[in-house]
């Protein structure tokens, strides 16, 4: 399989990557949870806060840690939804999940935490977040500062961090619905993980680095991952104040580093009795690894704006102020219960001005400690106070929107949707998430493609959260045609591309019944 063409093909043609007869075997579904046997588990604190008002938190104390992994990832709430079932309309199906608070594709979670602990609370050592127990599960115990540090070429000092969060992607618990398109998700759904957790980061006073780039064979080694069925896509030093800028990256290998550590066998369950294989999955995974810290790249360059003429600057937004809990338990994705309400520019300026201030964040990619986003948001806007109807491009240094286009795009947007799972004639506002077309390839290899995604991810939680803030809520849709969007935009002469799509507005109360899981 030529590697270039799938990512193509994913992106642009999603349909050639699914085999036509392509069923799910609901009945063989695995868990969206990972659970390992046989290993010594500490239970975590279950009186979660439900505000943060009148909380202290401190990084050595178990309850912070309990309280800071239930808000990042934990079982939040459980839900029951009734619809008509698609072989006999008469008849009724519920469907049953357990949420949390970053989004995924189908609620299946393809995502695990890891944690590196230096808390006098446990032994020190490598746990797996159990998020159906709310519990840690102990992989390794020991000191594994100098290997960590290795691993990321020795440019976040261990020695500041009390812990390091390794976010990983099990390949089956969305391909078994998705079959290739899923590899697109993935990297989404990390992303999401990683803004809910660098803003829930930002309320109990800890301080993060990303780091997309390191030895993958090494931090799998470390959890016992094999890296066919499981491999890590993110690792997230945690420390109580600010990073120190490391600029020169220490030359390893990842195979020189496994032979410091002797290799781990563990036992897990995640339901399914038949596993089918992913060869391309596996193979584009293969080409993305890095196996030594000199394959390590930066990006200088951000996006490009293009210089239209029809300026619409925003009103000044000021602060929200923002019941961070509240915020993530209001936030859910409509589907049709989207309505047609006016939205007034102050609105629409808090939203964009609220979500790209929050989505600083202090990684391995930029050189310059000021950040230089790499994603532009694009709208297409309808029945916006003072505004034309139209297609606009954000401008976030002089907090305008740039007119790309007049009209109404509503029906080009439905009809480029795979599934009428929302309708935009109630949609005031859909936004797009776009990036460089060629996914950086140059700089990245075949890293790029995911870590671009996951860039996306992470933007789309800040800009979920805000909307929720603002009384408001979003759906991210994958389930569209980008050549559509791209279009609208004209986005192939800017070299970037449609991403994420999002409606966003205000909307009637979901027709479901949901329960919290902690009160």
């Amino acid at each position: 399989m030529d590697l270039d063409t799938f990512l193509h093909h994913l992106h642009f043609h999603s349909e050639r990557v699914i085999p036509p007869n392509w069923e799910v075997d609901w009945a063989d579904a695995p868990l969206p949870y990972k659970i390992y046997r046989d290993l010594p588990s500490f239970p975590l604190a279950h009186d979660i806060p439900l505000s943060f008002q009148n909380q202290s938190f401190h990084s050595g104390d178990l309850d912070t840690i309990s309280y800071y992994l239930w808000y990042v990832y934990g079982l939040s709430q459980f839900s029951q939804t009734a619809l008509s079932s698609e072989m006999d309309h008469d008849s009724i199906e519920t469907i049953q999940s357990f949420r949390r608070f970053p989004p995924s594709g189908g609620a299946l979670y393809p995502n695990e935490l890891y944690l590196y602990l230096k808390t006098e609370a446990l032994p020190k050592g490598m746990y797996h977040y159990d998020v159906a127990h709310h519990s840690l599960s102990l992989l390794r115990e020991g000191n594994f500062d100098s290997y960590l540090a290795k691993s990321l070429g020795d440019t976040s000092p261990m020695c500041d961090c009390f812990a390091v969060i390794i976010i990983t992607t099990m390949f089956w618990k969305n391909f078994f619905k998705y079959n290739n398109f899923s590899y697109r998700l993935q990297g989404l759904d990390a992303g999401a993980l990683m803004g809910q957790m660098l803003e829930v980061s930002k309320r109990f006073g800890f301080s993060t680095n990303v780091h997309f780039q390191f030895l993958d064979e090494a931090i799998n080694h470390l959890l016992g991952l094999d890296g066919q069925e499981e491999s890590t896509y993110a690792v997230i030093p945690l420390s109580d104040h600010e990073k120190v800028d490391v600029r020169d990256v220490a030359a390893v290998t990842a195979s020189e580093l496994v032979k410091e550590l002797p290799k781990i066998k563990t036992t897990t369950y995640q339901r399914s009795e038949k596993v089918m294989d992913y060869p391309e999955i596996s193979q584009i995974n293969q080409h993305a690894l890095i196996d030594s810290t000199r394959l390590f790249r930066s990006i200088q360059e951000g996006k490009k704006l293009k210089d239209y003429q029809n300026v619409t600057i925003l009103p000044e937004a000021e602060k929200l102020e923002i019941d961070f809990p509240e915020v993530c338990r209001r936030r859910h994705s409509p589907e049709l219960d989207f309505t047609s309400k006016i939205i007034h520019r102050n609105q629409l300026s808090s939203l964009l001005k609220e979500t790209f201030d929050s989505f600083k964040y202090h990684n391995d990619l930029n050189q310059e400690k000021v950040y230089t986003p790499r994603l532009s948001i694009y709208g297409c806007f309808y029945n916006i106070e003072g505004m034309e109807n139209g297609a606009y491009q954000y401008d976030e240094a002089s907090h305008s929107l740039l007119r790309i286009k007049k009209g109404d795009y509503r029906i080009p947007l439905q009809g480029g949707m795979t599934l009428d799972n929302v309708n935009f004639h109630r949609v005031p506002m859909c936004f797009h998430i776009a990036g460089d077309r060629t996914f950086y390839k140059s700089k990245l290899g075949y890293r790029g493609y995911r870590i671009l995604h996951m860039e996306a991810g992470m933007l789309l939680q800040r800009l979920l959260l805000t909307a929720s803030a603002l009384g408001m809520n979003g759906h991210p849709l994958l389930g569209f045609d980008v050549n559509v969007c791209d279009e609208i935009y004209e986005l192939a002469d800017s070299e970037q591309t449609t991403l994420l799509q999002v409606p966003i507005g205000f909307c009637n109360p979901k027709t479901w019944l949901i329960g919290a899981m902690h009160s």
